[in-house]
């Protein structure tokens, strides 16, 4: 491809070199360079990919892609400077791979809390109408026969229309992806117009920390970028943010919550626990009405079941494929129910601070179990408060803890479990405990002294593939090791 061709709707100055320049890809890491490529050079955190421009050329990069003035524009290269190659890296890619995100229907979603099971619950009714979908989001990349693990919520923008091309060329229609405020602001999404998109909520939550966002109103403003660059906004009406947030918007809305102004209300709510079976049933009134049975506990689920009903309708999608998509979803490490027993239930969820923690345990408990048996650690070199919060929130709303490691870094177990134990001290001290410090053998443990009617909640790793030990990661999957222990012991 021509480096005139790449650079199309790019406000560019070329600085040496020709337009003529052909390029073979484009790169943002010295390491991929193989030759005949363009070298976007971009200002991180930590580090200043400039500096790596002389690097790239001898490497074999053909054109660099600049935003600030290098001290010597390497020879024989060409040189285009933009004002912000974080933008530039994403048109220059939506250009590479032929604008794969134009020949999808283009859902995305945002929010602090729920964007990953109403990501979830949007493929599952789309699926369920016969679209062919592909995710993006918090658990990986999917679409048929594929499925990744991502290092971000949204992944760089090169990397993510790779895999827009890559469900194209596989035969996707659709498209959901979870929009970071994080990826709005690194200008991963830039260019990409979406069909619908989606607020959950918003809890000032990924502010003040290195790379975050500055202020709650940074956070909030970079989440309403989505609503001007979308046809439809499908919005939570309930939140106190969402007037803020659609400040400027350009899209028509759509609203659903409980507030008599939304298209999509939910009523006559209904918690349903049966084999197999932990969720809620509840009508929808307003603009439509239809009963719903959605296989996911908890008021949360309403709302994040909502939002996927006036997506489908936005989307023409029959209210039977609604129905379908909402009674069989299942979310990797999302209050996800592992089918081994009529005698007790045991779920799988990624509670992994003191809100979600306590988030998930009201659910539950609105379920009037037996017992909630709740197994959990902290991980290790992260923030001792959030093990102090899970100890007190723990300890005073389940009624047997099993304490255990999670991913312990490069911390003791044992130092992270006494972490936990003030909490717990905080909260309710005499709460039965049990400390076991190998997570299988905990989950083992839990098994074989389920009760009746209990309900054992596995937190903190949820959809996490891997346990870290020392910085060594060693394979993980919580679903396998309570069905394979299920199997061996012959539990019915």
């Amino acid at each position: 491809m021509k480096l005139a061709q790449l650079a199309e709707g790019l406000d560019y100055t070329l600085l040496q070199g020709s337009l003529d320049t052909d390029i073979t890809d484009v790169r943002y890491d010295t390491r991929a360079i193989t030759g005949g490529e363009i070298f976007v050079c971009i200002e991180g955190y930590t580090r200043d990919s400039h500096d790596m421009a002389a690097d790239a050329v001898q490497k074999g990069a053909r054109a660099l892609l600049i935003q600030h003035d290098l001290p010597e524009l390497p020879a024989g290269c060409a040189v285009l400077k933009v004002a912000d190659t974080k933008e530039g890296l994403a048109l220059l890619s939506a250009n590479f791979f032929g604008h794969p995100a134009k020949k999808m229907t283009m859902i995305g979603v945002t929010g602090t809390k729920g964007k990953t099971t109403t990501a979830h619950m949007i493929r599952s009714v789309l699926a369920a109408a016969g679209r062919k979908v592909g995710l993006v989001g918090t658990i990986g990349v999917e679409y048929p026969g594929f499925f990744a693990e991502l290092p971000n919520t949204t992944p760089q923008s090169y990397d993510l229309q790779k895999y827009f091309a890559d469900m194209v060329a596989a035969g996707c229609d659709a498209l959901v992806m979870e929009v970071s405020s994080q990826g709005m602001m690194n200008r991963r999404v830039a260019g990409i117009h979406y069909d619908v998109g989606v607020f959950t909520n918003l809890y000032m939550d990924h502010v003040g920390g290195p790379g975050e966002h500055k202020t709650c109103e940074e956070y909030r403003a970079w989440k309403s970028e989505l609503f001007k660059r979308c046809d439809v906004g499908v919005v939570n009406l309930d939140d106190p943010n969402t007037a803020l947030l659609l400040e400027g918007h350009t899209c028509e809305l759509v609203g659903y919550g409980m507030d008599e102004r939304a298209d999509f209300r939910a009523k006559d709510l209904q918690l349903v626990r049966a084999e197999n079976f932990l969720g809620i049933h509840f009508a929808v009134e307003g603009r439509e009405q239809m009963n719903v049975k959605v296989n996911m506990p908890g008021a949360f689920s309403v709302y994040n079941s909502l939002a996927a009903i006036a997506v489908g309708r936005v989307l023409g999608l029959p209210q039977a494929a609604i129905h379908d998509g909402l009674m069989n979803i299942s979310v990797k490490g999302r209050v996800e129910m592992v089918p081994i027993s009529k005698k007790f239930t045991i779920l799988i969820d990624f509670a992994h601070n003191e809100a979600s923690t306590e988030s998930l345990l009201t659910t539950l408990k609105a379920y009037d179990p037996g017992r909630i048996v709740c197994l959990f650690g902290c991980g290790g070199n992260r923030s001792r408060e959030r093990r102090y919060g899970m100890g007190e929130v723990a300890s005073r709303m389940a009624d047997f803890l099993i304490l255990t490691e999670d991913s312990n870094r490069f911390e003791a177990v044992e130092d992270i479990i006494a972490d936990i134990r003030t909490g717990i001290a905080k909260g309710r001290a005499d709460v039965p405990t049990v400390e076991i410090h190998d997570r299988e053998e905990a989950i083992h443990y839990a098994i074989d002294h389920a009760q009746e009617g209990d309900l054992i909640c596995v937190i903190g790793k949820g959809h996490e593939t891997y346990r870290d030990r020392q910085g060594v990661k060693t394979p993980f999957l919580e679903r396998e090791i309570i069905e394979e222990y299920a199997a061996r012991i012959g539990l019915e």
